[in-house]
């Protein structure tokens, strides 16, 4: 019992005088103190998570995630759900999880994918939040083995609709924590006048055109290539707002993007680059949907057709053009929250090198 006063000076901006107390528990010494390493951190996440800090990234990833579900609700998208164990693959095998599945392999999910290719000519406007899984061994400060995919799929609609939405959605994921949470912004190293400022549209450029731009860097990379961390830390280097590249070589990309009519060479697909060393956050594309072109791109990737026969069913019996993206929840956050390493974007971070606590 006793009084509760607001005091600017204590951490949370009250102080408590007490009159009287009742002991609830009585607990063995904590083991965090002061100046603990990255490595015991993780190893005792799940007393970590009880931190100043990590509490106040989990209140932004909340409101993140209610401002990605009222955005496509509120455009008319209806959530779908997909399934987390899969018979194939949407991105290749080398970053499959496999799994065995009563005597056959099974694998879980990369993404919605191919499953919402086959939801959206019934439904037209889907959506979907939830895990996805990459057994990448990629050990850098923005991947996770284990992550949250805010994914969207829409009938009738090109690459330039959809990357509408992506602008739409990452501006309204920032609008909103920016006025639901702006103590917990600043707490985090970020402005509220910087959140506010994401709006469309962001800067698009080519991947052509961000190849000069690296070129003018200094930076010449081989056309045909991906772009790393580091070509796209130059690219939105002093940008406060995410980039958008558009219109990549179709050998880098997945069998299901499709073709630019007026470049073959090229696919109709985009990637949303954040600033802060975060990177893709959304990459999207329109679909490819001749099948004769599917089956090739399927063989030329060394993937047997008949695995895809289900998916291929889309196209057999009638399709629409078509498009959509999939989203990183953690990069997102990642970026809002200005994080140094992803995995504090997550309350139990999985990675090639730790899946416990």
């Amino acid at each position: 019992r006793g009084k509760v006063f607001a005091d600017k000076r204590a951490p949370g901006g009250f102080e408590i005088h007490a009159d009287d107390f009742q002991v609830v528990h009585f607990a063995e010494k904590f083991p965090i103190q002061e100046d603990p390493s990255e490595e015991f951190l993780l190893d005792v996440r799940h007393l970590w998570v009880r931190s100043q800090r990590m509490t106040t990234i989990f209140r932004i990833r909340h409101t993140t995630f209610g401002a990605v579900h009222e955005y496509f609700r509120d455009q008319g998208f209806w959530e779908a759900s997909p399934p987390m164990i899969t018979p194939a693959g949407s991105e290749g095998g080398a970053t499959l999880f496999a799994m065995e599945y009563f005597g056959r392999k099974a694998y879980l999910t990369q993404s919605w994918q191919l499953y919402a290719e086959a939801l959206v000519l019934a439904m037209e406007k889907i959506y979907y939040i939830g895990p996805s899984f990459r057994a990448e061994k990629s050990r850098t400060t923005r991947h996770l083995t284990e992550y949250w995919h805010a994914e969207m799929e829409e009938a009738w609609a090109g690459m330039d609709e959809v990357i509408k939405h992506a602008e739409g959605v990452i501006s309204h994921a920032c609008q909103r924590v920016a006025e639901e949470r702006p103590e917990d912004v600043v707490a985090m190293g970020r402005t509220v006048e910087f959140l506010k400022a994401v709006k469309p549209p962001f800067e698009r450029m080519t991947y052509d055109e961000a190849l000069g731009v690296l070129k003018k860097k200094g930076m010449d990379l081989e056309w045909g290539k991906d772009l790393r961390t580091l070509e796209e830390r130059a690219l939105t280097e002093g940008k406060s707002k995410p980039i958008i590249v558009t219109h990549y070589p179709r050998i880098t990309q997945a069998f299901y993007k499709a073709r630019d009519p007026k470049h073959p060479d090229l696919v109709l697909a985009f990637d949303v680059i954040a600033g802060d060393g975060v990177g893709e956050v959304v990459g999207g594309s329109e679909r490819e949907t001749d099948l004769d072109r599917i089956q090739k791109a399927l063989r030329e990737q060394g993937e047997d057709p008949k695995a895809y026969d289900w998916y291929l069913d889309s196209r057999r019996f009638g399709s629409v053009q078509h498009a959509g993206f999939g989203m990183g929840m953690e990069r997102l956050i990642q970026w809002i929250c200005k994080l140094e390493h992803i995995r504090d974007a997550v309350p139990f971070p999985r990675t090639p090198a730790r899946f416990a606590p």
